[in-house]
């Protein structure tokens, strides 16, 4: 695929307009808000620095290139949308997570369609839909190479937590622009490490992230879905 057209299709499905309702889950941070641990634009980046590096981030990038490089193996694809459905640490991050992934799936075949995708929801009709599965196999049936697709998937999973933050701490729109940057170094790092990691060394180290989801069910008052 030539370069402009890959790059088209990873700006359009990383974008905020993408309708797939990423703006309405947190991923924990409101409660860590809310309980005052995050009160800075230093401590949102260390919150979200610990998602990517340690927590659902870092499984999402594993099994996205291993769905990418999966694309021609429907039993493979499938195996790795059973596990990848089952890695969620709290019910609202499974949510969170699914909802996207079935959303991602049904929009992208209307814009971009393609038989494997269609052979995809035909088969996972009834089950959970792990966005990263979906996005990875998206990428790789239209071609875009696996680096900069895992690249803009890490991007849009800080980029939404980001704003996340931006809202509820609050935190100014620099500082939020300042807290996206100071990440992708982590994002560069996280993404050559998944690449390289099987799936037998997969697992997360983030108690926090995974405390301020369980506990986010009982907030007096939410804005957010997760």
């Amino acid at each position: 695929m030539r370069t402009d057209a890959a790059l088209h299709r990873l700006l359009a499905w990383t974008s905020p307009a993408y309708p797939v309702g990423a703006f309405t889950y947190s991923h924990g941070l409101e409660t860590a808000v809310e309980t005052g641990e995050i009160a800075s634009a230093e401590d949102a980046a260390s919150y979200i620095r610990a998602v990517i590096e340690h927590g659902s981030g870092w499984v999402d990038a594993v099994l996205f290139a291993h769905s990418w490089r999966s694309v021609d193996d429907e039993d493979a694809v499938d195996e790795l949308a059973e596990l990848a459905a089952a890695f969620r640490g709290s019910r609202e991050t499974a949510l969170e997570c699914h909802q996207q992934g079935r959303a991602f799936l049904a929009v992208t075949r209307k814009a971009w369609p393609h038989t494997l995708l269609d052979s995809f929801a035909e088969r996972h009709a009834d089950r959970p839909m792990a966005q990263p599965v979906i996005m990875g196999l998206a990428a790789a049936v239209h071609g875009v190479p696996l680096v900069p697709a895992l690249a803009a998937f890490l991007h849009g999973t800080a980029a939404n937590l980001v704003s996340a933050a931006v809202r509820l701490v609050p935190l100014g729109q620099t500082d939020g622009q300042i807290v996206t940057a100071d990440l992708a170094p982590v994002i560069d790092r996280i993404c050559t490490r998944a690449q390289a990691t099987d799936l037998d060394d997969l697992g997360t180290a983030a108690p926090r992230v995974e405390l301020a989801s369980l506990h986010h069910e009982t907030l007096y008052t939410r804005l957010f879905r997760s």
